[in-house]
Protein backbone atom coordinates (compact mmCIF):
# COMPACT_ATOMS: atom_id res chain seq x y z
CA UNK A 1 0.00 0.00 0.00
CA UNK A 2 1.18 3.51 -0.83
CA UNK A 3 0.47 4.80 2.68
CA UNK A 4 1.67 8.34 1.89
CA UNK A 5 -0.86 8.66 -0.93
CA UNK A 6 -3.63 7.17 1.20
CA UNK A 7 -2.90 9.59 4.05
CA UNK A 8 -2.76 12.57 1.69
CA UNK A 9 -6.16 11.62 0.24
CA UNK A 10 -7.64 11.26 3.70
CA UNK A 11 -6.25 14.61 4.79
CA UNK A 12 -7.66 16.29 1.68
CA UNK A 13 -10.95 14.39 2.09
CA UNK A 14 -10.81 13.18 -1.50
CA UNK A 15 -12.07 9.73 -2.51
CA UNK A 16 -10.57 7.44 -5.13
CA UNK A 17 -13.41 8.30 -7.52
CA UNK A 18 -12.95 12.05 -7.01
CA UNK A 19 -9.18 11.82 -7.56
CA UNK A 20 -9.73 9.76 -10.69
CA UNK A 21 -12.05 12.44 -12.09
CA UNK A 22 -9.57 15.21 -11.29
CA UNK A 23 -6.78 13.31 -13.06
CA UNK A 24 -8.90 12.13 -15.97
CA UNK A 25 -8.25 8.43 -15.31
CA UNK A 26 -10.31 5.39 -14.37
CA UNK A 27 -10.88 4.77 -10.67
CA UNK A 28 -9.14 1.39 -11.11
CA UNK A 29 -5.97 3.28 -12.03
CA UNK A 30 -6.10 5.24 -8.78
CA UNK A 31 -6.64 1.97 -6.93
CA UNK A 32 -3.49 0.55 -8.52
CA UNK A 33 -1.54 3.66 -7.45
CA UNK A 34 -2.66 2.94 -3.90
CA UNK A 35 -2.18 -0.81 -3.75
CA UNK A 36 1.12 -1.01 -5.63
CA UNK A 37 3.71 1.30 -4.02
CA UNK A 38 6.23 0.58 -6.79
CA UNK A 39 3.81 1.78 -9.47
CA UNK A 40 4.65 5.36 -10.44
CA UNK A 41 2.03 7.32 -12.43
CA UNK A 42 2.94 9.35 -15.50
CA UNK A 43 4.43 12.75 -14.70
CA UNK A 44 1.26 14.58 -15.80
CA UNK A 45 -0.85 12.52 -13.43
CA UNK A 46 1.63 12.99 -10.56
CA UNK A 47 1.32 16.76 -10.99
CA UNK A 48 -2.47 16.55 -10.99
CA UNK A 49 -2.47 14.38 -7.85
CA UNK A 50 -0.07 16.70 -6.00
CA UNK A 51 -2.09 19.78 -6.97
CA UNK A 52 -5.37 18.11 -5.97
CA UNK A 53 -4.08 16.88 -2.61
CA UNK A 54 -1.74 19.74 -1.75
CA UNK A 55 1.07 17.20 -1.34
CA UNK A 56 4.71 17.00 -2.46
CA UNK A 57 5.73 14.57 -5.18
CA UNK A 58 8.82 13.60 -3.15
CA UNK A 59 6.52 12.38 -0.36
CA UNK A 60 4.04 10.47 -2.53
CA UNK A 61 6.52 8.94 -5.01
CA UNK A 62 10.11 9.36 -3.74
CA UNK A 63 11.42 6.90 -6.33
CA UNK A 64 10.20 9.14 -9.16
CA UNK A 65 12.06 12.11 -7.70
CA UNK A 66 15.27 10.09 -7.31
CA UNK A 67 15.10 9.10 -10.96
CA UNK A 68 14.98 12.77 -12.02
CA UNK A 69 17.98 13.87 -9.94
CA UNK A 70 20.80 15.09 -12.15
CA UNK A 71 24.41 15.98 -11.45
CA UNK A 72 25.51 17.67 -14.69
CA UNK A 73 24.61 21.00 -16.29
CA UNK A 74 21.18 19.61 -17.18
CA UNK A 75 20.16 19.33 -13.51
CA UNK A 76 18.15 22.53 -13.92
CA UNK A 77 15.76 20.72 -16.28
CA UNK A 78 12.87 19.56 -14.13
CA UNK A 79 10.55 18.31 -16.83
CA UNK A 80 10.10 18.40 -20.61
CA UNK A 81 6.86 18.31 -22.60
CA UNK A 82 6.73 17.79 -26.40
CA UNK A 83 3.79 20.22 -26.54
CA UNK A 84 2.89 23.07 -24.19
CA UNK A 85 -0.70 21.84 -24.30
CA UNK A 86 0.47 18.49 -22.84
CA UNK A 87 1.51 20.13 -19.57
CA UNK A 88 -1.18 20.01 -16.86
CA UNK A 89 -2.87 23.30 -16.07
CA UNK A 90 -2.15 22.57 -12.40
CA UNK A 91 1.58 23.01 -13.08
CA UNK A 92 1.09 26.58 -14.27
CA UNK A 93 -1.36 27.37 -11.50
CA UNK A 94 0.89 26.01 -8.76
CA UNK A 95 3.89 27.95 -10.08
CA UNK A 96 1.88 31.18 -10.21
CA UNK A 97 0.34 30.59 -6.80
CA UNK A 98 3.65 29.77 -5.12
CA UNK A 99 5.61 32.71 -6.57
CA UNK A 100 6.48 35.18 -3.82
CA UNK A 101 8.77 37.83 -5.31
CA UNK A 102 8.67 37.66 -9.12
CA UNK A 103 6.17 36.63 -11.76
CA UNK A 104 7.35 37.52 -15.25
CA UNK A 105 5.31 36.56 -18.32
CA UNK A 106 7.38 36.98 -21.46
CA UNK A 107 5.13 35.29 -23.97
CA UNK A 108 4.56 37.19 -27.21
CA UNK A 109 0.81 37.41 -26.60
CA UNK A 110 0.28 35.80 -23.13
CA UNK A 111 -3.24 35.23 -24.43
CA UNK A 112 -3.53 31.62 -23.22
CA UNK A 113 -2.92 32.63 -19.59
CA UNK A 114 -6.21 34.53 -19.46
CA UNK A 115 -8.00 31.82 -21.41
CA UNK A 116 -6.86 28.84 -19.32
CA UNK A 117 -6.69 30.29 -15.79
CA UNK A 118 -9.92 31.50 -14.23
CA UNK A 119 -9.77 34.72 -12.20
CA UNK A 120 -6.16 35.33 -13.22
CA UNK A 121 -6.61 39.06 -12.69
CA UNK A 122 -7.64 38.50 -9.08
CA UNK A 123 -4.65 36.22 -8.51
CA UNK A 124 -2.27 38.84 -9.92
CA UNK A 125 -3.80 41.51 -7.69
CA UNK A 126 -3.24 39.33 -4.63
CA UNK A 127 0.33 38.62 -5.70
CA UNK A 128 1.04 42.31 -6.15
CA UNK A 129 -0.57 43.18 -2.80
CA UNK A 130 1.77 40.68 -1.11
CA UNK A 131 4.88 42.27 -2.61
CA UNK A 132 5.30 40.18 -5.75
CA UNK A 133 6.48 42.05 -8.85
CA UNK A 134 4.32 41.10 -11.85
CA UNK A 135 5.57 41.87 -15.38
CA UNK A 136 4.26 41.20 -18.88
CA UNK A 137 6.54 41.40 -21.91
CA UNK A 138 4.28 41.60 -24.98
CA UNK A 139 4.80 41.77 -28.71
CA UNK A 140 3.95 45.07 -30.37
CA UNK A 141 0.78 44.41 -32.41
CA UNK A 142 1.73 47.11 -34.93
CA UNK A 143 5.29 45.90 -35.51
CA UNK A 144 6.48 44.38 -38.80
CA UNK A 145 7.82 41.39 -36.84
CA UNK A 146 4.30 40.68 -35.60
CA UNK A 147 2.82 40.93 -39.07
CA UNK A 148 5.48 38.61 -40.50
CA UNK A 149 4.82 36.04 -37.78
CA UNK A 150 1.07 36.29 -38.41
CA UNK A 151 1.63 35.43 -42.06
CA UNK A 152 3.74 32.43 -41.05
CA UNK A 153 1.22 31.13 -38.51
CA UNK A 154 -1.69 31.75 -40.88
CA UNK A 155 -4.42 31.13 -38.28
CA UNK A 156 -7.76 32.99 -37.90
CA UNK A 157 -6.97 34.12 -34.34
CA UNK A 158 -4.07 36.39 -35.22
CA UNK A 159 -1.20 37.46 -32.98
CA UNK A 160 -2.46 41.04 -32.85
CA UNK A 161 -5.91 39.82 -31.78
CA UNK A 162 -4.41 37.65 -29.03
CA UNK A 163 -2.25 40.56 -27.90
CA UNK A 164 -5.36 42.76 -27.76
CA UNK A 165 -6.96 40.32 -25.30
CA UNK A 166 -3.96 40.62 -22.96
CA UNK A 167 -3.93 44.41 -23.24
CA UNK A 168 -7.63 44.56 -22.38
CA UNK A 169 -7.07 42.38 -19.30
CA UNK A 170 -4.03 44.40 -18.20
CA UNK A 171 -6.03 47.59 -18.59
CA UNK A 172 -8.23 46.34 -15.73
CA UNK A 173 -5.10 46.09 -13.57
CA UNK A 174 -3.67 49.46 -14.52
CA UNK A 175 -4.28 50.82 -11.02
CA UNK A 176 -1.82 48.30 -9.51
CA UNK A 177 1.62 49.93 -9.56
CA UNK A 178 3.59 46.68 -9.20
CA UNK A 179 1.98 45.17 -12.32
CA UNK A 180 3.79 46.43 -15.43
CA UNK A 181 3.89 45.69 -19.14
CA UNK A 182 6.22 46.54 -22.01
CA UNK A 183 6.22 46.04 -25.77
CA UNK A 184 9.12 44.39 -27.57
CA UNK A 185 9.58 41.97 -30.48
CA UNK A 186 12.76 40.13 -29.48
CA UNK A 187 10.91 37.12 -28.09
CA UNK A 188 8.61 36.37 -31.02
CA UNK A 189 10.11 32.87 -31.28
CA UNK A 190 10.81 32.24 -27.59
CA UNK A 191 8.44 32.51 -24.63
CA UNK A 192 9.85 32.65 -21.10
CA UNK A 193 7.77 32.65 -17.90
CA UNK A 194 9.54 33.11 -14.56
CA UNK A 195 8.09 32.26 -11.14
CA UNK A 196 10.85 33.09 -8.60
CA UNK A 197 13.37 30.26 -9.14
CA UNK A 198 11.13 28.23 -11.47
CA UNK A 199 10.78 28.93 -15.19
CA UNK A 200 8.80 27.74 -18.19
CA UNK A 201 10.53 28.10 -21.56
CA UNK A 202 8.79 27.49 -24.89
CA UNK A 203 10.75 27.77 -28.16
CA UNK A 204 8.23 28.57 -30.90
CA UNK A 205 8.68 26.36 -33.93
CA UNK A 206 8.16 27.38 -37.56
CA UNK A 207 4.49 27.61 -38.53
CA UNK A 208 3.46 26.53 -35.01
CA UNK A 209 1.49 28.46 -32.41
CA UNK A 210 2.51 28.43 -28.75
CA UNK A 211 0.42 25.52 -27.51
CA UNK A 212 1.83 23.31 -30.28
CA UNK A 213 5.48 23.97 -29.35
CA UNK A 214 7.75 22.08 -26.91
CA UNK A 215 7.98 23.23 -23.29
CA UNK A 216 10.72 23.04 -20.67
CA UNK A 217 10.27 23.42 -16.92
CA UNK A 218 13.52 24.73 -15.39
CA UNK A 219 14.56 25.36 -11.80
CA UNK A 220 17.57 27.50 -10.85
CA UNK A 221 20.33 25.34 -9.37
CA UNK A 222 23.56 27.12 -10.31
CA UNK A 223 25.23 30.36 -11.30
CA UNK A 224 25.23 31.16 -15.03
CA UNK A 225 23.22 28.03 -15.82
CA UNK A 226 20.33 27.66 -18.25
CA UNK A 227 17.97 29.44 -15.87
CA UNK A 228 20.23 32.48 -15.57
CA UNK A 229 20.86 32.62 -19.31
CA UNK A 230 17.16 32.78 -20.13
CA UNK A 231 16.60 35.25 -17.29
CA UNK A 232 19.29 37.55 -18.69
CA UNK A 233 17.61 37.33 -22.10
CA UNK A 234 14.31 38.52 -20.63
CA UNK A 235 15.97 41.32 -18.63
CA UNK A 236 17.72 42.59 -21.77
CA UNK A 237 14.44 42.68 -23.69
CA UNK A 238 12.70 44.36 -20.76
CA UNK A 239 15.36 47.09 -20.67
CA UNK A 240 14.71 47.80 -24.37
CA UNK A 241 10.93 47.63 -24.10
CA UNK A 242 8.37 50.43 -24.33
CA UNK A 243 5.71 50.85 -21.68
CA UNK A 244 2.39 49.52 -22.96
CA UNK A 245 0.61 52.70 -21.83
CA UNK A 246 3.09 54.99 -23.55
CA UNK A 247 0.97 54.98 -26.69
CA UNK A 248 -2.67 55.63 -25.88
CA UNK A 249 -3.69 53.88 -29.09
CA UNK A 250 -2.70 50.56 -27.54
CA UNK A 251 -4.73 51.02 -24.38
CA UNK A 252 -8.16 49.47 -23.98
CA UNK A 253 -11.05 51.94 -24.01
Amino acid sequence: MNHALRQAMAKAKITEQQLAEKCGVDVKTVNRWLTNPTRVPHARHRWEVCASLGAEEAVLWPSAVRLTLKTGPDREVVQVFPYRSAAPASLWRSLMTNAKSELTNAGYTNYFLWLEHANLGSLLRRKAANGCTVRFLIGDPDDDVTRAREEEESVPLTLSTRIAVTLAELHKLRDVSSIAGRFTNGHVNLSVFRFDDDMIVTPILARRVGHDSPMFHLRREQEDGMFDRFSEHVEELWSRGRDIWEDANHGAP
